[in-house]
């Protein structure tokens, strides 16, 4: 049963082991990743830049598309107007100047210009100043309730003389029809001066355009139109065409005419009632009528989707295309730097042997290979040189054991023999002769280094029943050796220092028996030899320093101390074997030995003497 337990160091190994994992990456793997970050940044910003550019070029070309339209409308519109003036003028300048009211009849020359454009227009009529009608074509009765001068067109054209005056849509409301219909207008009217008896007057001259024209022209333009709408408004902003009138009348929907008819003609930007928008405005000459044509910026990004969903895709298949060609070129360009990872990955030197590495690829890659190579080289002949120096280190340390403990534990040894003799107590004299013959024959082993684990617990047993007899049976040994490690290799002389530690720096002194006990089985491949006491036991601290050069303490016995038998190990075995310490004050302290399981045999006593294993 031991008396202490390890720390468990799984948890911080674990750690270690995933930084490690996070640490090492494949340089393929690095460079592919670079790449394709790379790769997908600068197809992203290219996509972005070729999107946003073709956004304000598709936004240009609508703008320009929707000018262009407004243009052509705004001529149609014109053309229609000046038909209309034209009508009024071939009617004033050649009836209503070249004739008398008074003595011809004009009604005929209205007729005959009426039925020439009444595809265009519903009425033409002339009035005096106080609004008695003189004329009209078609001819019709003018209604009784009607107050002529009160109305828009005659109040413009009679205080503006000099102007022709266009109107708003409005219902025409001057003539009794036979079929009770009733016709949407905008009336074209003028003052103008006509005879009557030789006396010049002043009238008003009514030509009342049909508006189904102008509707049937805008609403067949917006039908066609695919990103926005066209409107029509007067110079003080009053709707004359609208795709949406009935919802604008009805408050159902809002337009920003008012503050468009204050614009000069160009394209102009704004928000209005939430929505981002182009109004490009056109003006009508003569009439200062405004022609708008609207166009929602978020009907742009409808007809972009399509353009959108194709660039990306370009761009999709940009990037494959890409990550393909970045894998051959990283691969290209790691794959000689992973031969020359794997040529060397568990590379193992030894002053015999040096491992080739791979040399090829690059330049750079060839120049590293070359020069690692040219390291293994120089490696391995400071190797030879270290082994060379450490087995002479080792020899000496050898006989320097050997010489310090001989003197001291020979002279106690004898010392005890000789008091033992004048006691008269013959036989013990003869057994610790005995054990002490048998302690010096082991130790000498014919000059042996590695021995068997059977003959270095005899070694050992001699030394304790020696120690026994010296300090008058005040401690017990307990010797618990597994049979199957009995005959497996072991440097020779390392049971016997941990012994001399227990007694001399465990049990000695103590109040209690001290108790001392020799465990030693195997593991799989490991054997372990532990040695423990029951003693005062001492601090971590100063456990950890036994194994450093700066802990090493002269013992009171040999004076080699444990860090000398801790080498000896891993110079045969190798850093991985060794001593381990477990002690705390007032407890106790173990010490194992940890060694690898060697069957013994001369073959492998030499191998493990000239570190061979390792």
């Amino acid at each position: 049963m031991g008396l202490f337990k390890r720390k468990d160091g799984g948890k911080q190994k674990g750690h270690h082991e995933l930084r490690k994992k996070l640490e090492s990456r494949n340089i393929q793997i690095t460079l592919l990743t670079s790449y394709t970050i790379v790769s997908i940044l600068s197809m992203s910003l290219l996509g972005a830049v070729l999107y946003s550019s073709f956004a304000s070029i598709s936004r240009r070309v609508a703008t320009d598309n929707a000018r262009t339209i407004l243009s052509q409308t705004g001529e149609k519109l014109e053309d229609y107007l000046r038909q209309m003036r034209q009508l009024s003028d071939a009617f004033y300048y050649t009836s209503i100047q070249t004739s008398d009211i008074h003595v011809d009849k004009i009604g005929s020359q209205m007729n005959l210009l009426y039925e020439s454009n009444k595809d265009n227009v519903v009425s033409m009529a002339l009035f005096e100043s106080n609004g008695r009608q003189l004329g009209a074509a078609p001819s019709a009765i003018q209604k009784d309730n009607i107050d002529v001068t009160t109305q828009e067109w005659f109040v413009e054209a009679t205080t503006q003389v000099e102007n022709m005056h266009f109107s708003t849509p409005h219902v025409q409301n001057l003539f009794s029809d036979s079929a009770g219909r009733y016709y949407w207008v905008i009336s074209l009217s003028r003052s103008v001066m006509y005879t009557r008896g030789g006396i010049p007057k002043q009238g008003v001259l009514l030509v009342d355009m049909d508006y189904t024209t102008v509707y049937q022209m805008f609403d067949i333009l917006n039908n066609s139109l695919s990103q926005g709408y066209i409107y029509l408004c007067d110079k003080e902003g009053r709707i004359i065409y609208h795709p949406q009138n009935m919802q604008i009348v009805s408050g159902l929907y809002d337009e920003n005419n008012q503050i468009v008819a204050t614009y000069s003609d160009g394209v102009y930007e704004e928000k209005f009632n939430g929505e981002k928008r182009i109004e490009i405005v056109n003006t009508i000459s003569y009439t200062g009528w405004k022609l708008v044509s609207v166009i929602p910026t978020k009907n742009l990004s409808v007809g972009l989707r399509s353009t959108r969903s194709f660039m990306v895709l370009i761009v999709l298949l940009v990037m494959l295309a890409v990550l393909l060609l970045n894998r051959l070129i990283s691969a290209r360009i790691s794959s000689p730097i992973k031969k020359l990872t794997a040529s060397i990955h568990n590379i193992e030197v030894t002053e015999r042997s040096v491992p080739l590495v791979y040399i090829g690829g690059s330049n750079e890659v060839r120049y590293l290979g070359t020069t690692l190579q040219k390291l293994l080289n120089q490696i391995s002949l400071l190797m030879a040189d270290i082994i060379k120096e450490q087995e002479e280190k080792r020899k000496s340390e050898l006989d320097a054991l050997q010489s310090q403990v001989n003197p001291h534990f020979l002279y106690n040894t004898l010392d005890s023999i000789v008091w033992m003799v004048e006691d008269g107590r013959n036989k013990e004299a003869v057994y610790m002769i005995t054990q002490l013959s048998s302690l010096f024959r082991i130790s000498l082993s014919n000059g042996r280094n590695i021995i068997r684990v059977s003959e270095e617990i005899k070694h050992a047993e001699n030394y304790t029943n020696i120690q026994k007899v010296r300090f008058k049976d005040s401690f017990s040994v307990k010797y618990e050796i597994d049979q199957d490690i009995m005959n497996c290799c072991i440097v020779k002389l390392v049971v016997q220092p941990l012994l001399e530690n227990a007694i001399y720096y465990g049990v000695k002194g103590m109040e209690d028996p001290g108790s001392i006990r020799v465990r030693g089985y195997r593991k799989g491949d490991n054997v372990y030899i532990e040695v423990e006491d029951n003693g005062y036991g001492m601090s971590p601290e100063q456990a950890k320093g036994l194994l450093t050069e700066e802990g090493r303490t002269r013992a009171r016995g040999s004076g080699v101390g444990l860090i000398n038998v801790h080498r000896r190990l891993q110079l045969r075995f190798g850093r991985d074997f060794g001593l381990m310490i477990d002690t705390e004050a007032d407890e106790g302290t173990r010490v194992t030995i940890h060694m690898p399981y060697i069957e013994y045999s001369e073959e492998n006593a030499r191998d493990v003497e000239s570190a061979e294993y390792i």
